[in-house]
């Protein structure tokens, strides 16, 4: 366990706290320059009155992130069968969530979840069993949330109302990221619930292929963990997936919501279009899912100011808006990781060295 505690601790450093920030900084600028070029930024700024409305909706903005919060952390406390106290599962939320800041979507924090479950006293091989189950559970809601968000929404303002080479290109990454979500979940659903001894025979068969060798162990590995996680799955009542599912629920639509909030403040002309902007988070979030850059720097900035450009009407705006949506969603979560999470890994390698 020990080497484990420094992969651990040599995971997070200064550099990789600045990087997304330097990032979508960087983004930021960019596009401030070259909207300039267009529109008054002064102007803009001096239309926006914070008046109670926005202020309020601000405000409302970050209870919807802690109603993110408390979906996630109920989550951990049902999975582990309310092993964790709320703090314990509080604080397994919060590493995670620090761990999504700082490596790219396509990683996130389940990369190290099952060692933060470990540190809060799960036994290692629960834990993993747990995240996996988290992995399970976040790639269910996508599958089973996106067809309706779609099938009630006209494609012409999903996918933005402009015929452009963005509208397009956004349209054809969404549905080609839903298919590759979709075929991951049934894998899952196969591996964890199903038959997880055909999904360990397919992938210790992948581990004798020449150009695997080298992973060889990890995939084998993931194999007898579906198979563990599938064993204590299988004896869960009803109840449980109901509680775990609910939580999902609850902290990506309260993620989402954010955005709501601040259109209603910001954009009350736009209070008409309020589902078509809920709904369009469900693409921006899915197409986030392969961000290269860590937490989603600078492409997540981009993306919603050109995706909601046609709602708001002025790029000014729009950029204005993505700020306050990324300091809310994403920067407050990286700040309080760079101030917490150092004493909490010290506390967590400290343990792990003892055992």
């Amino acid at each position: 366990m020990s080497t484990d505690a420094k992969h651990t601790g040599s995971g997070f450093s200064f550099w990789k706290v600045m990087l997304p920030v330097a990032i979508g900084l960087a983004v930021v600028v960019l596009m401030f320059v070259h909207d300039a070029k267009k529109e008054d930024f002064a102007d803009i700024w001096k239309s926006i009155h914070f008046d109670w409305r926005v202020i309020a909706c601000i405000v409302i903005g970050f209870m919807c992130m802690f109603g993110r919060d408390f979906g996630l952390t109920w989550r951990f406390r049902a999975l582990t069968d309310r092993k964790l106290t709320w703090a314990q599962a509080w604080k397994v939320d919060m590493l995670c969530e620090f761990t999504n800041c700082i490596t790219p979507s396509a990683v996130g924090g389940s990369s190290l979840g099952m060692v933060f479950l470990n540190s809060q006293g799960i036994e290692i091989g629960r834990a993993t069993t747990l995240m996996l189950t988290t992995l399970f559970m976040d790639e269910l809601f996508f599958v089973l949330a996106c067809p309706f968000v779609v099938l009630f929404t006209p494609a012409s303002e999903i996918f933005t109302s402009t015929g452009t080479t963005f509208a397009h290109g956004i349209k054809y990454t969404f549905w080609t990221v839903y298919l590759l979500i979709t075929a991951w979940t049934f894998i899952l659903f196969v591996g964890i619930i199903w038959k997880p001894l055909w999904i360990q025979k397919v992938l210790d068969k992948l581990a004798t292929w020449r150009w695997l060798r080298k992973w060889s162990s990890q995939i084998s590995g993931l194999g007898a963990n579906m198979v563990a996680t599938s064993k204590e799955l299988q004896t869960k009542p009803f109840r449980f997936w109901l509680e775990v599912f609910c939580g999902t629920a609850l902290s990506w639509t309260s993620r989402y919501l954010v955005v709501n909030a601040l259109f209603f403040g910001f954009v009350p002309a736009d209070d008409k279009y309020q589902w078509v902007i809920l709904a369009r988070q469900f693409v921006i979030w899915v197409v986030l899912m392969i961000s290269p850059t860590p937490g989603g720097a600078g492409l997540s900035e981009w993306l919603f100011s050109e995706y909601y450009g046609d709602i708001i009407g002025t790029a000014g705006m729009a950029l204005i808006l993505a700020i306050f949506w990324r300091i809310i969603t994403y920067y407050l979560y990286l700040f309080i990781g760079a101030v917490l999470v150092p004493s909490w890994l010290n506390k967590t390698i400290g343990k792990m060295r003892k055992s």
